[in-house]
């Protein structure tokens, strides 16, 4: 398998375990924005402690108004993201604002026909719409109970989906001069400098102090934070951002497998028929990316 798209799958399949963090930090009464907050604040601490120590000079700004891409993948990618997800959550269900959310490969690849030029394939069309059909299988949106939409909620899963395409968009843009570690840093520097000013210290603070809590909070803030986006952007370096929001995907696959073997939760034909839908895009990508990548070879030869 292409390398880029080994890293870019690592890291998708990383997301998917964020739930086991979160079900559990939600146990000891934090809410979704605040288990935000923990996140982007343990993973902003680890990045900037590891760069500290190994490759400080990556810290370095090449000139201040590059901040531009940190403001965009932290605040208007991360935060808002996360805002709608959670706000979708609330006023429809998780099904529907999961599968709002990964309409997200859509966006990229015509933000990415526009901006960067990127080909769209008949294979890449193919592939997006058996991942979103997948996606509602899995998540259990399919078959559809129209009583259980509204508006708002429709408009907040296409927000959210619309930020976390915007990830894949600033960081290109990012990495043609900082590396995926140091986009990831400030990504999440710039999110915790946003949210910390607003987390309740004064009526949870004594909860940080819980060891088990705070082991929680730097499990979500390293495997699927921290690792999670310095591989996925690693990745996305060195491959298309349309054909990357494509492999992502596998995290709701992650996700549901979780879910069924820690948390016992019900898995059905319907999911698993959804779940062969995404690996199968997953499939599809990977095998034109790589007869693309003979293409070349065969050209510069």
């Amino acid at each position: 398998m292409n390398k880029a798209f080994m890293y870019i799958i690592i890291g998708a399949a990383l997301w998917g375990t964020i739930g086991w963090y979160v079900k559990n930090l939600y146990d000891y009464g934090f809410t979704p924005m605040e288990v935000v907050t923990l996140r982007v604040c343990t993973a902003a601490i680890l990045l900037l402690l590891y760069m500290a120590v190994t490759s400080r000079k990556k810290l370095k700004l090449r000139k201040l108004p590059d901040i531009k891409y940190f403001l965009g993948t932290g605040i208007i990618s991360i935060i808002f993201f996360n805002y709608c997800l959670f706000t979708a959550m609330e006023i429809s269900t998780i099904p529907i604002a999961t599968a709002l959310l990964y309409t997200a490969p859509a966006i990229v690849s015509i933000l990415s026909y526009f901006l960067f030029k990127e080909s769209f394939t008949k294979n890449k069309l193919f592939a997006l719409i058996i991942t979103i059909l997948g996606t509602c299988l899995v998540v259990g949106l399919i078959p559809l109970n129209i009583e259980i939409l509204s508006l708002s909620g429709i408009l907040f899963g296409l927000g959210s989906a619309l930020g976390y395409a915007l990830y894949s968009i600033f960081s290109k843009y990012a990495l043609q001069y900082y590396s995926s570690l140091t986009i990831t840093t400030y990504t999440f520097v710039v999110a915790t400098l946003t949210l910390v000013p607003f987390f309740p210290f004064q009526e949870k603070g004594f909860l940080l102090v819980n060891p088990t809590i705070l082991l929680y909070a730097f499990g979500l803030g390293f495997l699927p934070t921290a690792a999670a986006y310095i591989i996925y952007t690693f990745g996305l370096q060195r491959t298309e951002a349309s054909k990357a929001s494509i492999l992502s995907t596998i995290e709701p696959v992650v996700a549901t497998i979780i879910g069924i073997m820690i948390f016992n939760e019900p898995f059905s034909l319907i999911q698993m028929t959804g779940m062969l839908f995404i690996i199968g895009a997953v499939i599809l990508v990977q095998h034109k990316g790589k007869n693309q990548d003979k293409l070349r070879h065969r050209n510069i030869s």
